[in-house]
């Protein structure tokens, strides 16, 4: 398997992914919203979460997988090396987190359905989010949104800000960014259909009938989906099952089947054929992930006023009557 020494995230960013963090950022409340999120927010508590309540995966601690996740960071130069957690969850899935303490986790339930070279697909998709910095916008984002939800404008004063374009907003690119980071799974990989594998196996696998599952019929059904473009109400529809402002529900991720076409079209174009070859832009820095060892005790005592502060907010918010 290829190592892409010194690779940017540029290299194999998915132009929708860039395009829609640009429409986030360029929207009114974006930066107010992103301060809040800076000034009231710290990834530590989710870090100590799976420190306390999952399985740290190390040289003596899932060995197997712990050899995967290795030869990923080195394939896509990513350092330094990033926290993994098994937890024991009966959903097969996966997800990054953090910037300053950044880790991923995965369910319990993937490690039985996937086999290793899918298990290296999923871990390189979220060394891609890592790669590519979508943890702390992801974060930022699902933090703000329920922050006004819970507590409502009287507590950060968010409630204005976050209206339905900024909210629209934030999941397009989520769903977008999920694109940028497929890509990164196949130059891990250098063969799709594991890949795509992972993808079937994450819609619909099933570990007892997988010998009657058919990576055929499920492009195929990928192709068919993409067909139900041609009746503009099939348009609407499936705009409405991605955003469905009614009920405040709203997909965080693209349908299997669509992201499945993006990284077929992705596997048979130049720009892939260029970056196997060696011919990729490069970091101005080799790595990618700035971890912070330790914090100062300046940072802490801010962090303690803080919390201080939210409390008393959210103290104020419980005294007011209804």
């Amino acid at each position: 398997m290829p190592t892409y020494k010194g690779i940017s995230s540029e290299a194999f960013r998915h132009p929708l992914d860039r395009e829609a963090e640009e429409t986030l950022r360029s929207l009114p409340g974006f930066d107010l919203a992103a301060r809040k999120f800076v000034e009231f927010f710290a990834e530590r508590p989710q870090f100590i979460y799976n420190m306390g309540n999952s399985i740290e995966v190390g040289p003596r601690q899932y060995s197997t997988i712990y050899q995967i996740f290795r030869e990923s960071l080195r394939d896509l130069d990513i350092y330094p090396e990033p926290s993994l957690f098994v937890s024991q969850y009966p959903v097969s899935n996966a997800y990054a987190m953090g910037q300053e303490r950044p880790s991923i986790v995965l369910n319990s339930a993937l490690l039985d359905l996937m086999s290793e070279a899918e298990l290296r697909a999923v871990i390189a998709h979220e060394l891609g989010h890592i790669k590519c910095g979508h943890t702390t916008l992801s974060q930022m984002g699902i933090w703000a949104i329920a922050t006004v939800s819970f507590l409502g404008d009287l507590t950060l004063g968010l409630g204005n800000i976050i209206g339905r374009g900024l909210i629209y907003a934030f999941y397009e690119w989520k769903r977008r960014s999920e694109l940028s980071a497929d890509r990164a799974a196949l130059l891990v990989m250098d063969d799709i259909n594991p890949v795509l594998r992972s993808m079937m196996k994450l819609a619909g696998g099933s570990a007892k009938y997988n010998n009657e599952c058919s990576l055929d019929e499920f492009i195929r059904q990928s192709e068919k989906y993409q067909d139900l473009d041609q009746d503009g109400l099939n348009q609407v529809y499936k705009f409405l099952l991605y955003n469905n402002f009614a009920q405040g529900v709203f997909l965080s991720h693209p349908f299997l089947v669509e992201r499945i076409s993006h990284i077929r079209q992705w596997s048979l174009s130049e720009e892939y054929r260029q970056v196997r070859n060696g011919n990729y832009q490069h970091s101005a820095a080799e790595g990618s992930v700035d971890v912070q060892s330790e914090t100062p005790d300046n940072q802490v005592d801010e962090l303690r006023r803080q919390i201080e502060e939210l409390q008393r907010e959210i103290d104020r918010y419980k005294r007011k009557p209804e």
